[in-house]
């Protein structure tokens, strides 16, 4: 492989792995301190949900400016919020500081992955959109591998807050990786001129387009119900294993660690498979489907495991339809 490509891949593995991470922490750490399935999944709300907001402004954001810069500051702004973060810890204490951070992140992380988004096509322009984005997702997935099981190991050896510096440290060295990217590189971004109503104008012209095209309308709910099963899957993960279960936090990173190899198999597969869009998102959607059925009825802690390596392992293969 290409050097510029290998360091490409390396930054996006390890900026996943590191926003894994906090993923991984912060509900876990809710959970163990106030022992509530509803502080749990309040704090995976509170972390979660900037990062779908944040979309529509990203975007803006990687119309106006260089994406290459909007993926320098998303990377060096997360690895400074987290050692604030510590810091202020350090001063006031409380775990809600945790909780902030991931939703910070959470935003930065959105800008990173739209920034990502812009440049592939270009970085990899002799390969279909849907290759790229499968081997894209490979390295994504590796890092959402190995996030539980480092996140678990080194929560065994240290205080949160010490692990937070470390996912700052990963941030540093996805950015040093992306800058030796950018120096091997040989594409050149083109350029265009944008609209002065830079905020307003693309919301308008994204709206306009909802509201006349009934095959995105379509997308968009079918989107909406998968995000709505993947979303409860994911808030109420920690306390299922662990509360309702009594498992401990290796089987929760364990499970967690499955979900991310279930995913890489699929996306593997579909890197050298030639299914049709229609094969992709019907069963796609049915697995997921057959998931959420399993999770809600499953009188053990094995079956609520393949209900959620469903879930978690054909989510990407939906992202994909």
């Amino acid at each position: 492989m290409r050097k510029d490509y290998l360091a490409f891949f390396i930054s996006l593995f390890v900026s996943r792995l590191a926003d894994q991470i906090l993923l991984f922490i912060v509900p876990l750490i809710v959970f163990q301190t106030t022992n509530s399935v509803s502080w749990a999944g309040l704090a995976f709300f509170v972390e979660s949900l900037p990062r779908y907001l944040a979309f529509p402004v990203c975007g803006a954001l990687c119309d106006k400016y260089p994406p290459v810069r909007i993926l320098h500051i998303s990377q060096v702004y997360r690895a400074v919020a987290c050692v604030i973060a510590v810091g202020l810890y350090a001063l006031f204490e409380g775990i809600y500081w945790v909780v902030i951070l991931s939703a910070l992140c959470g935003v930065l992380t959105t800008q990173g992955v739209m920034a990502r988004e812009v440049l592939m096509p270009h970085i990899f322009k002799h390969y279909t959109y849907g290759k790229t984005l499968s081997y894209s997702q490979i390295a994504d997935q590796s890092g959402l591998v190995l996030g539980p099981l480092v996140a678990a190991l080194l929560l065994e050896i240290w205080a949160w807050h010490w692990v937070v510096m470390a996912v700052a440290g990963l941030f540093v060295l996805a950015d040093l990786a992306m800058l030796f990217w950018q120096r091997n590189t040989r594409v050149n971004l083109p350029t265009f001129e944008q609209h002065q109503d830079l905020w307003l104008q693309p919301l308008r012209i994204a709206f306009r387009h909802i509201r006349q095209l009934a095959e995105l309308q379509k997308i968009i709910v079918l989107a909406v119900g998968v995000n709505l099963l993947i979303g409860v899957t994911l808030a109420t993960s920690a306390a299922m294993v662990i509360g309702q279960y009594a498992a401990g936090k290796q089987t929760y990173a364990g499970l967690q660690a499955a979900g991310a190899l279930t995913t890489i198999a699929i996306l593997f597969y579909l890197a050298r498979s030639t299914l049709s869009l229609k094969v992709l998102g019907s069963l796609s959607y049915s697995m997921i489907a057959c998931g959420a059925l399993i999770t809600a009825l499953s009188p053990n802690i094995w079956a609520y495991t393949l209900g959620f390596l469903l879930i978690t392992g054909f989510d990407k293969m939906f992202n994909i339809y």
